[in-house]
């Protein structure tokens, strides 16, 4: 089931999890193992959550990487069915 505008993942971390911590940015990247760069594009929704950084935010602030991997997906999922008439294709059935 596609969620109704989800939000981006990185708004979802710093609100839950950065925020109620009272973490910096640079000590939560620090801690993820991150340079501060990465995790303020992600934060800022320019990245994306990856294999890896699911894996990095599993450890950090819980949850399963999969769970992290979904959240990803709804949102990318979401976007790109906001221009699903744009996209032409020929149905083959």
């Amino acid at each position: 089931m596609v969620m109704h505008n989800p939000p981006h993942p990185g708004e979802v971390i710093k609100e839950l999890c950065i925020e109620p911590l009272g973490l910096t940015v640079t000590d939560a990247a620090k801690g993820l193992g991150v340079s501060r760069k990465t995790l303020s594009a992600l934060l800022n929704g320019r990245f994306g959550i990856s294999p890896e950084m699911a894996i990095r935010l599993s450890k950090g602030f819980g949850g399963s990487a999969e769970s992290w991997l979904i959240q990803q997906s709804q949102y990318d999922l979401w976007q790109a069915m906001q221009k699903a008439n744009d996209i032409k294709v020929k149905a083959f059935t």
